[in-house]
């Protein structure tokens, strides 16, 4: 998986649990106050990290935590996802875009169908009230790492999906940057068409496989 740098051209810097229903949507989600694991794999820092030489997950955290934004601890990190989740799910409910939860990680799933022209890598125009809502949420909860990462479809040649996932992710990060999320809070990465989460034989497969993942994790103490 490649790193993709996040670019702001205006300032040159780089860049588990009981079940409940939820009550703005009627579906029945996770209730993770009382979870404080974070599950899934650590990913590496992109670059932008001014103050902090430390490439890996801790610089990530430093970097953060010297934007000043806090870090949660104990059984504020369950009930500060609980909140966060509760606030997405209502803002996108029919709008295309999935909010799943697997103990302290919220990813948001944006299929490109809805997200992008037709082989296009900038934002439809359409989708631009989405990502709003996306970035006022995260604005309003902070303390968590955002990972948006690219994916394609198994259609044309490898090292084109890959650089088209990358393009797209990295177009979702920039407009959210450009809504006020924090940069130091963003890593970027394309994964092309290694990680499908449904088969590539079929057209239906293929539009599940052609997204952009936003996952959220908790910044812990």
């Amino acid at each position: 998986m490649k790193k993709v740098l996040l670019g702001f051209a205006a300032t040159g810097i780089l860049l588990a649990g009981c079940t409940t229903t939820d009550p703005n949507t009627g579906q029945v989600v996770r209730d993770n106050t009382k979870t404080n694991a974070i599950i899934g794999a650590a990913v590496g820092a992109a670059a932008g990290y001014a103050t902090n030489t430390n490439k890996g997950e801790q610089g990530r955290k430093n970097a953060i935590i010297g934007a000043g934004i806090g870090a949660l601890g104990g059984a504020a990190v369950g009930n500060y996802m609980d909140k966060q989740q509760a606030e997405l799910r209502k803002k996108l409910a029919n709008t295309g875009v999935t909010v799943d939860r697997n103990g302290n990680v919220i990813t948001l799933n944006m299929p490109s169908d809805v997200t992008f022209p037709v082989n296009g890598d900038q934002v439809d125009t359409r989708f631009y009230k989405v990502l709003d809502d996306v970035s006022g949420v995260l604005k309003d909860y902070p303390s968590t790492y955002i990972d948006v990462i690219g994916h394609a479809d198994s259609t044309g040649a490898d090292d084109y999906n890959q650089a088209l996932s990358e393009r797209r992710a990295n177009s979702v990060a920039n407009y959210m940057s450009s809504r006020g999320v924090a940069y130091q809070r963003i890593y970027v990465a394309g994964a092309g068409e290694t990680r499908p989460i449904a088969s590539n034989d079929t057209e239906s497969g293929r539009a599940q496989n052609r997204r952009v993942e936003v996952t959220l994790r908790p910044v812990e103490q």
